[in-house]
Order: C-alpha cells, then sequence, then structure tokens
C-alpha cells in the first residue's frame, strides 16, 4: 500500500473516530402571544440563552401573535404534524386535543402558586407522556396570573351577570359562564380586541397581562379578581425535529429549560400586580367581590368537577390527591 493511500486511510479513520459533525439548526418557534406579553419575551430568552450555550449550532426564532398562521388552539396539532418544529401555546385552548390539559380550569379549585405547583408535580408526567403519544416534548411550563373578569359594567349581585356576553377559551370556562348566567363566546387571543371593537363582547375572562396588552382600558371599565382558575402554557418542540439533534444539544435544551422555568414562574407571579398598577392607572376601576356573589359562584360550579371527571376519567386520582394534599397542609 502506497503512503498515499495509508494517509488517505488514516484521514477517513480519525473522522469516523470523531463521529459526525454537530447539526446546526434554525427552527421557526410559533407563539399566540403579542410581543411584550411576558410569555412571549420568556420565549425569546430560552431562545438567545439555546443559542448562546450551543455557541449558534441551536437558533431558535420566535414568531409571535400567531404570525406563522397557526392559532392558539391549533397548536398541538400544528407541532404534532410537523407545521411547525417548535412552538408554546396555552394547554387549557388545546384540551379538546387532550381533555386533561383541562385540569388546571376546574372553577376554584386551586387557589395560588403554591397549590399549583402541587396540581403540578402530580399532573404533568402524564401530560409529558400524552404529549409525547402526540409527537412533541415537553421543554418548560409556566402559568398565566391569577384570573380576572374584565366587564363593561359594575357588578355587584350575581344577577348582574345574566346575559354578559363573556369571553370563554375552552370547555371548561364555556361551561362555568354558562352556570353564571352569562353567555360564552370561545375565542382565541387574537379575536378578542376586535369582537370588543365591534361590540360583540362585553367582557373576557384572563389575566392582567393580557387586558394590558390588548389595552382593555379602550373598552371595558371594571376589573374582579375572581382567581376563578389557572391556565398554564407549554414550550414543545416536534420530536422528528428533536431527534435530528445530537445529544449534546438535546442536553442543553433541556438543561437550560429547566434553569429558566423557576424564573419564568417568578416572573408570572410578579405579573398581577404590576398589570393591576398599569390597567388602574388607564383609568379601569377594581371593584371587590363581594363575599356573597363569590359563594353563589362557587355554589353554581362545584359540580363540575365531578362532571369533568366523568368526562376524563384519568383526571380522578389526580384530582383525589391534590385535594388530599391541600388538606394536610
Amino acid at each position: 500500500m502506497t503512503t498515499r493511500i495509508l494517509a488517505f486511510a488514516g484521514l477517513i479513520a480519525g473522522t469516523l473516530a470523531a463521529g459526525p459533525a454537530a447539526a446546526e439548526v434554525q427552527w421557526d418557534v410559533s407563539i399566540p402571544w403579542g410581543p411584550t406579553e411576558f410569555h412571549t419575551i420568556d420565549a425569546e430568552n430560552y431562545a438567545k440563552a439555546v443559542e448562546e450555550a450551543t455557541d449558534g449550532e441551536v437558533k431558535l426564532v420566535i414568531h409571535p401573535g400567531s404570525s406563522l398562521g397557526i392559532k392558539a388552539n391549533e397548536s398541538l396539532r400544528g407541532v404534532e404534524d410537523g407545521a411547525v418544529p417548535m412552538a408554546e401555546y396555552g394547554m387549557f385552548q388545546n384540551e379538546g386535543e387532550l381533555p386533561l390539559l383541562g385540569i388546571e380550569a376546574l372553577p376554584f379549585m386551586v387557589k395560588d402558586y403554591d397549590q399549583l405547583r402541587i396540581l403540578h408535580e402530580l399532573v404533568r408526567p402524564i401530560w409529558e407522556e400524552q404529549l409525547m403519544q402526540r409527537n412533541q416534548k415537553a421543554l418548560y411550563m409556566v402559568p398565566w396570573p391569577s384570573q380576572n373578569f374584565f366587564i363593561n359594567k359594575s357588578v355587584k349581585n350575581f344577577e348582574d351577570l345574566a346575559g354578559i356576553r363573556m369571553r370563554t377559551y375552552n370547555a371548561n370556562t364555556a361551561t362555568m359562564s354558562q352556570r353564571l348566567g352569562m353567555v360564552p363566546l370561545q375565542m382565541n387571543n387574537a379575536d378578542i380586541v376586535p369582537a370588543l371593537a365591534t361590540g360583540k363582547l362585553d367582557a373576557v375572562m384572563t389575566s392582567g397581562t393580557t387586558a394590558a396588552a390588548q389595552k382593555y382600558w379602550e373598552f371595558l371599565k371594571y376589573i374582579y379578581n375572581t382567581n376563578h382558575q389557572w391556565a398554564s402554557n407549554v414550550m414543545v418542540v416536534n420530536l422528528d425535529y428533536w431527534n435530528e439533534l445530537t445529544p449534546e444539544q438535546q442536553e442543553t435544551m433541556e438543561r437550560i429549560a429547566k434553569e429558566m422555568e423557576p424564573e419564568f414562574w417568578a416572573i408570572s407571579e410578579a405579573e398581577h400586580g404590576k398589570r393591576m398598577e398599569q390597567l388602574t392607572s388607564e383609568g379601569m376601576v377594581i371593584e371587590p367581590l363581594s363575599d356573597e356573589l363569590k359563594a353563589k359562584m362557587i355554589e353554581v360550579t362545584a359540580d363540575m368537577a365531578d362532571e369533568y371527571v366523568t368526562r376524563v376519567p384519568e383526571a380522578g386520582p389526580i384530582i383525589e390527591e391534590f385535594k388530599a394534599r391541600i388538606a394536610a397542609q
């Protein structure tokens, strides 16, 4: 064998021993929320951290406002089908695809972030497995802040709720609105402002974050911190795309998601007070929810958890364990 052939063979052997070069990828990330909402900013910060940690090998391009054409309640299916490599979406808005994603939205079951952490501890492994079965991997999950009713009139008693056309975002919130005597109109975030502007809506249930981003003071006057349910978002990646990454890139993305998730929760916790100040500075009025009205709201929605378990039997043991954990505190 000539010296040239031996040298070439050595070069090939060295290349094979070194393994394949790290794949360089650039993925579009679909975000339903506007560019100023904290979930979008979280996603941008995650993307920046991933790009820096991988030395530019993995670039995530954030597209807010459903600009890729994937609506909030179409996000799970969009990632599953590979229409987009990644997305951050409201699990509560995609419970039609996976009903267990709606467990947080059961009225008045979870009181605060500490209780929400307990619920997530119990249900998250099941959520993650179900999402895997739908061809996507969950990277991080972050809740929206405390929920409110934003209404165009003052509400003093239960009867004042009758006939109010309320924006809802999943089956549980639609049922709750009906129980309260309101008219539920289910719609994605992007459809809210046009509906308010045309008078189609009288009220919106959402967080102060969305209310501030969409300038509700231009349409609505009164705020009631009902804290009636919780809603969380998830950042996911299509498994076909995920499997194209090197193990090192996968480990980096998972590690950064785990490290940043507590920071994102802390941002969420601070959002409610921050946005209430902003909304009131723009002329909106925060009115307390009377004890009588709150009690009536709880009363008329009390059996919704049982009805939910009938539809989603796997939720039963989770809810029982959650209530046991709360009672033991």
